[in-house]
């Protein structure tokens, strides 16, 4: 069976923002692949101006987030669900909901609505109380509305369970392994082979940047502290203005090359994870992939993915010591092994296009079924 699947609630594909740009990037690639027709929404803004990227269509909708700031995000969506109501989708699979479900009555009625559940976004901190609890709301017309859902974690798939008694499916992000190509390109550097710490992170409170940098300037270290990401918003400007006389600090902006991302974590001497919330975070399966060795902080979505294959940390003091103290020696390359195995078995994107398109597909017929039996009545 080939269906017509639109993606939406993305700033867009090919991924110049985040995780659900990320998984959409592949899953809709993948789709097309198996014989199905998927279109993504993609931002007006998006520097990827074509109508078609490796077989997936693209509808540019206007986006005024950038004149109106977090307004606009409304506005966008409502104007993709506009345009997503005349093209007569079988399947629409929504990334998120925090400001596309206020516009259920205009989700298209003849399409089976499905919602990847995103990672409890009323608990972040950079959010006002208000804000929070328009989340929540957000969150409850998700789940109301929706036909079908996916977690892209189990701590999210059992919060659902406990808060809302809905069954979701579990379907991860997923990760590249590392190459030999990659590893040969990066390795004419040899001499700054694990000689930096790395972070890579959007620049925000909950992501623990702050807590990380804090403690590892603290430190006797001699090793310089890349930090990935745009610091262009308050908080980035915040951080960069904090530590800007700790000369081992080098913030290096955002960077969307897949490959030099890549080769940073691998030879980089630790990684530093700071997220706290949200699902499976495509920046640590990366991560995992590229074989860095990994100091998480310590919360149940890392841990559901980390296990004991990483150092943890919940303050300044802790980073210190694990910046001072870590060793790259037989346990350290074991705990990299065993998330490399991690990602070849549970977190590989050719599984995870397999689990879409069986849920996907899963969900078209039992939708069908039921509404003819409802006609039927």
């Amino acid at each position: 069976m080939k269906l017509r699947i639109a993606i939406l609630g993305t700033r867009g594909i090919p991924n110049h923002y985040g995780g659900f740009e990320h998984v959409s990037e592949y899953v809709s690639a993948g789709l097309v692949k198996k014989g199905h027709s998927v279109t993504v929404y993609n931002s007006h803004n998006h520097p990827y101006t074509k109508d078609l990227w490796k077989g997936v269509d693209i509808v540019h909708c206007h986006d005024p987030e950038y004149l109106i700031g977090t307004a606009g995000q409304f506005i966008y969506d409502f104007n993709c669900l506009m345009d997503a109501r005349k093209r007569k989708f079988d399947v629409i699979l929504l990334m998120g909901y925090t400001s596309s479900s206020i516009w259920w009555q205009l989700y298209p009625a003849n399409s089976v609505i499905i919602s990847n559940m995103d990672g409890l976004e009323w608990k972040r901190s950079k959010y006002s109380k208000p804000v929070q609890t328009f989340l929540k709301y957000a969150e409850k017309l998700a789940v109301k509305h929706s036909h079908f859902y996916i977690s892209d974690s189990r701590v999210i798939k059992t919060y659902l369970k406990n808060t809302y008694q809905i069954d979701s499916r579990y379907i991860p992000y997923g990760a590249d392994l590392f190459t030999d190509q990659e590893r040969e390109r990066f390795d004419k550097n040899g001499s700054l082979k694990e000689d930096y710490f790395l972070m890579m992170a959007r620049m925000e409170p909950e992501n623990n940047i702050e807590t990380i940098l804090d403690g590892f300037s603290t430190s006797s270290s001699p090793k310089r502290f890349k930090v990935l990401g745009n610091t262009g918003n308050k908080f980035g400007k915040f951080i960069r203005q904090k530590f800007k006389n700790d000369e081992r600090i080098e913030f290096k902006g955002a960077n969307f090359d897949t490959t030099t991302v890549r080769s940073l974590q691998n030879n980089s001497y630790l990684y530093f994870h700071g997220h706290s919330v949200g699902g499976t975070n495509p920046s640590l399966l990366e991560a995992m992939a590229s074989e860095a060795l990994i100091a998480a902080h310590d919360n149940p979505f890392n841990k559901s993915v980390l296990s004991a294959d990483a150092f943890y940390f919940n303050n300044a003091a802790e980073v210190k010591q694990l910046v001072e103290n870590v060793q790259r020696k037989d346990h350290e390359c074991t705990m990299v092994k065993n998330n490399l195995q991690k990602i070849r078995y549970q977190f590989n994107w050719e599984n995870i296009i397999e689990e879409y398109e069986e849920f996907i597909l899963e969900c078209y017929k039992s939708h069908n079924d039921e509404k003819a039996v409802s006609a039927g009545r």
